[in-house]
């Protein structure tokens, strides 16, 4: 999917963090632009993801120009984007981007047309559902904000935790090492820190924070990687095999952690979350009506090989869900080991 610039980019930033840049883009296919941005929140509460009343969706990045911030908003077909500080005129740049401009839908049609006539009868009723589930959001891409440190330190927060867990140390760390967001933000938003402050993070201070020493050790050594990270967003092809084998080669990061960023910094619309606590129960039961395990799940997903996430993505969305049986798991807080 491509998209038309219809105005340019106004204003000027000359070190005032209020000065105000603006982008206005039309994608050339439905968007749904809530939905789209909707993975790049932590939680609620997220320090740089608020949607305000009045349909606002502001994000802050610290972009390769610097800090910013972006508020974005649609209507009538139509996306303004506003900026602030010194990586506005980036946040502008990537807009398309980050709403999915560079998202071959067309690809996902392709692969459910081959599925479908591949003459399998399980096969054409599991691409019969997934074109149904698809249906309901016509509006969903598979954006990329091109920022692989700041996607892969949440995840790395969220391996084998609950989500709260994960979200409450993100929070604070922010809140302790980050910087205020640019421009009118609403109150409390935070810039992430760059690579360098969270390798200087003390231990203590992860403890504080709620994240044990193996998290702590998986993000700081990232951290070093970072700059060889980065370029991999540049790579030929989007650089997803080129991402996913530098991520894979850092301790601490395996098959899970190295899909949830590429989801994100990368749009890799074929990089299923295996090893999720509850994505192959979803997939399985929506597909056979059980739960499976990963190696199930990848079996059923393997008709829809390229665009693998976006199917799960769909079947998340769907709500359709094994009953609950057994307990939850449980919210630790390290802080007090």
């Amino acid at each position: 999917m491509t998209g038309q610039v219809t105005g340019k980019v106004t204003g000027r930033v000359t070190g005032a963090a209020t000065s105000t840049r603006e982008r206005r883009w039309r994608p050339v296919a439905s968007l749904d632009v809530a939905l789209t941005l909707s993975p790049h929140r932590h939680g609620g509460g997220d320090p740089i993801w608020r949607r305000t009343p009045d349909g606002a969706i502001w994000r802050t990045s610290r972009t390769p120009d610097g800090p910013g911030t972006l508020r974005i908003t649609a209507a009538a077909g139509e996306v303004l984007g506003q900026a602030w500080g010194p990586g506005a005129e980036w946040l502008l740049d990537t807009l398309p981007s980050l709403l999915g401009a560079d998202d071959d839908v067309s690809a996902f049609a392709d692969t459910l047309a081959r599925a479908a006539a591949s003459g399998d009868a399980r096969t054409a009723r599991t691409v019969a559902l997934v074109g149904e589930l698809a249906s309901r959001h016509p509006g969903l891409r598979v954006g990329r904000t091109l920022r692989v440190f700041e996607a892969l330190v949440p995840a790395v927060l969220e391996q084998k935790v609950v989500g709260r867990e994960a979200w409450r140390a993100w929070r604070w760390l922010l809140r302790k090492y980050g910087e205020a967001a640019p421009g009118p933000a609403p109150e409390g938003m935070i810039v992430i820190p760059p690579p360098e402050v969270w390798c200087r993070i003390p231990s203590w201070e992860w403890h504080r924070a709620g994240a044990e020493a193996v998290r702590a050790r998986t993000i700081i050594n990232a951290g070093s990687h970072a700059a060889k990270l980065e370029a991999t967003v540049t790579s030929p092809a989007g650089g997803f095999a080129e991402a996913d084998r530098l991520l894979r080669a850092l301790p601490g990061i395996g098959v899970w952690t190295s899909a949830e960023v590429r989801q994100r910094s990368h749009g890799d619309p074929d990089a299923p979350s295996v090893g999720d606590f509850h994505l192959s129960g979803l997939v399985g039961y929506a597909l056979t009506g059980q739960k499976v395990d990963d190696a199930a799940m990848l079996e059923l997903l393997e008709p829809f090989r390229g665009q693998r996430h976006r199917v799960t993505w769909l079947i998340a969305l769907s709500g359709r869900r094994p009953p609950s049986r057994g307990p939850r798991m449980p919210v630790r807080d390290y802080r007090s080991f």
